[in-house]
């Protein structure tokens, strides 16, 4: 789901850029509340994030120029909440860009929002809105899968929209394929299979570290 440098042009990049700059500022705040208040709570998030990273570099390629992996957004949003989920999995994408050249550096904004935050808070958001509703299973996979969806439309469409706004004689002079090609492509691939995988990393995160939680309690 990474999008490279040259696949969306610098003013694309640019504007996603902006909008980013000032909900990193503001997830950098929630995400140091949580440090102050808590010591270990660095040791907490560095794993988390780590997490992120790890499971974002299994990279699948799918048609419509982008690839498919889990992100690890289902369960830092519900975990850490999703400001500071946002956060944690923007660092990740950082460091994925400057070291392995995973996604693009000048990418980051455009990455950053559609993964960190519209998938951070649409898996959140839709965890609250069926909790104490559905079994805490179900629920845990519509979050993971639901955030997931979410965040692949976004990318569909920022890099669906270039050859529609940046072209020469008909020619893209970025990313070649329209929404016609990136909806079905990328959402599709998605809903049918990534949202899953998504779904069941969610499940197995949370419930994995509230089996911990439970254990140190009792102890």
């Amino acid at each position: 789901m990474h999008i490279p440098d040259g696949f969306i042009s610098p003013s694309t990049s640019i504007v996603m850029l902006a909008i980013s700059v000032p909900l990193w500022w503001y997830g950098f705040k929630k995400a140091k509340q949580n440090i102050d208040n808590d010591d270990s709570a660095v040791t907490f998030l560095s794993s988390m994030t780590a997490f992120a990273f790890m499971v974002m570099m299994i990279n699948v390629p799918i048609p419509g120029g982008t690839s498919g992996h889990a992100v690890g957004m289902g369960a830092l949003a519900i975990l850490l909440g999703p400001w500071v989920a946002f956060f944690c999995i923007s660092i990740a994408l950082f460091f994925q860009a400057v070291i392995f050249g995973d996604g693009g550096i000048l990418a980051l904004g455009a990455n950053s929002f559609a993964m960190g935050f519209i998938g951070a808070f649409g898996s959140y958001y839709f965890y609250e809105m069926f909790k104490n509703k559905l079994p805490n299973s179900i629920n845990l996979f519509i979050a993971g899968y639901a955030g997931m969806v979410l965040a692949s439309v976004v990318i569909a469409v920022l890099l669906g929209i270039q050859p529609m706004l940046f072209n020469e004689g008909g020619k893209a002079i970025y990313f070649p394929f329209d929404l016609s090609v990136t909806i079905p492509a990328i959402v599709g691939s998605h809903i049918l299979v990534f949202g899953a995988i998504e779904g069941l990393a969610t499940i197995g995160v949370v419930r994995f570290l509230s089996q911990i939680k439970e254990k140190i309690h009792a102890n």
